[in-house]
């Protein structure tokens, strides 16, 4: 009864359009009154133990150095790099909108900064050389769910706060799993240059190569900084997020100089903008996540999925089925703060890491940020191309496929999550 009444008001709240922070604070509230022990205290306490809570600093300053690095040529110059390395085999350009992705990955965190950063500088050009504008929409929007995969990932930050897990083993293991996307996509990619015999062009000289990688150089250094600054217990995460800031700002005004005072003020708002959403649905999500827990809603969940069966390997299949489900109709981040603490006890009670657990279901999530009818990534692309959603969603489902098939593989070969972690994490 308890478990339903959870389901039920909080997917209706969703359908009725209420946003999702205040969604969360309804459910937590027919949860108490379903408990019955109605105190509207209990609901404002936490959601001030939710955001009051430092790591959770580190999301506001990679989302400013994420905005930052969009005004201060940072993302130009990765492209372009990108593009001086592989831009000359034979439907090129696709290559390096997911190396470029790859790359900025390591320096933003954000799936929609990343899609914006990459996709407004690449698809015009794409077009230009008569690139299919569908598919490359496509691949676009797919390369950019990396962002939050491989480290620095806001969203394993926010895993390892509610989860009470390493910040930076969960890094360390998005690494491989982040790269084996990109490779996957390129695959994909391969196939569809071949069929639609997409023209080579002129090979990068080695000068031109070398000053393309000069141009970079303070671009490509930032990612190197920042977990090379973590693992050397330099700094914590979240310092690291300042450090990228200050970075950022250094680059900007004296290496590029591209950026300029009156930069700031828009580039401030924006990231308030941004992190004021996070902030205010990590809180919401703390509140209902107090309220779950009394209502033993994990605890019933996990009796429901054992009463299906209790081997691993279909446990997994049913959790990477549920989380790929509710990544249709819900965002990530809010996602992720209601399923973490109801699924990730139900996890460490059957013996697995944390670490891969929390991998895994933040790659299960960014699936669900490119698939309609409420994929932010996808409405991204959607702007970027003035595509409709239905134009853009057929030549995303190869692509979709692909991510799955990895997900799949990292899933039953946890080695290649752990690995990094485990080598490196102490």
């Amino acid at each position: 009864m308890m478990l339903a009444a959870f389901l039920i008001s909080m997917f209706s709240f969703i359908f009725l359009n209420v946003p999702i922070a205040f969604s969360l604070v309804l459910t937590a509230l027919v949860l108490m009154m379903f408990t019955g022990s109605v105190s509207p205290a209990i609901i404002t306490q936490n959601i001030v133990r939710g955001i009051d809570n430092f790591p959770l600093m580190a999301i506001p300053f990679f989302v400013l150095a994420g905005e930052i690095m969009n005004a201060g040529g940072i993302s130009k110059r990765i492209v372009n790099f990108a593009k001086a390395l592989i831009g000359h085999v034979t439907g090129g350009l696709g290559y390096v909108t997911v190396l470029a992705s790859m790359l900025f990955a390591g320096v933003s965190g954000s799936a929609v900064a990343d899609t914006s950063a990459i996709g407004s500088i690449l698809l015009p050009v794409m077009e230009e050389q008569g690139y299919d504008k569908n598919k490359s929409t496509a691949l676009i929007v797919s390369a950019g769910t990396i962002g939050p995969i491989i480290p620095p990932s806001i969203p394993m930050i926010i895993f390892g706060v509610i989860g009470g897990v390493s910040i930076v083993k969960l890094f360390l293991g998005g690494i491989i799993p982040g790269i084996l996307i990109g490779i996957g996509l390129m695959i994909g990619w391969y196939f569809h240059s071949k069929k639609r015999g997409y023209r080579k062009t002129r090979r990068t000289t080695l000068k031109e190569l070398w000053q393309s990688t000069i141009a970079a150089f303070w671009a490509i250094l930032l990612p190197v900084i920042i977990m090379g600054g973590i693992l050397g217990g330099i700094f914590t995460p979240t310092e690291a997020a300042v450090v990228a800031v200050v970075y950022a700002l250094l680059v900007g005004f004296f290496a590029y100089r591209e950026l300029k005072l009156s930069y700031l003020p828009e580039i401030f708002a924006r990231a308030a903008k941004s992190t004021a959403v996070v902030m205010l649905v990590c809180g919401a999500a703390t509140a209902a996540g107090y309220l779950i827990t009394t209502a033993q809603i994990p605890q019933l969940l996990s009796n429901t999925l054992l009463s299906i069966s209790n081997n691993i390997v279909v446990l997994m299949l049913l959790i990477n089925i549920l989380l790929l489900l509710v990544g249709l109709v819900m965002d990530l981040t809010p996602a992720l703060l209601i399923l973490g603490p109801i699924l990730l006890p139900i996890a460490t009670n059957f013996g697995l890491d944390p670490i891969y657990f929390g991998v895994v279901m933040v790659m299960n999530l960014c699936i669900g940020i490119i698939t309609p009818p409420v994929g932010t990534v996808l409405y991204v692309g959607c702007g970027l191309s003035g595509l409709s959603m239905g134009e853009l969603v057929k030549p995303l489902l190869s692509f979709i496929s692909i991510m799955i098939a990895v997900l799949l593989i990292v899933t039953y070969f946890p080695g290649i999550i752990t690995f990094i972690p485990n080598a490196f994490g102490n």
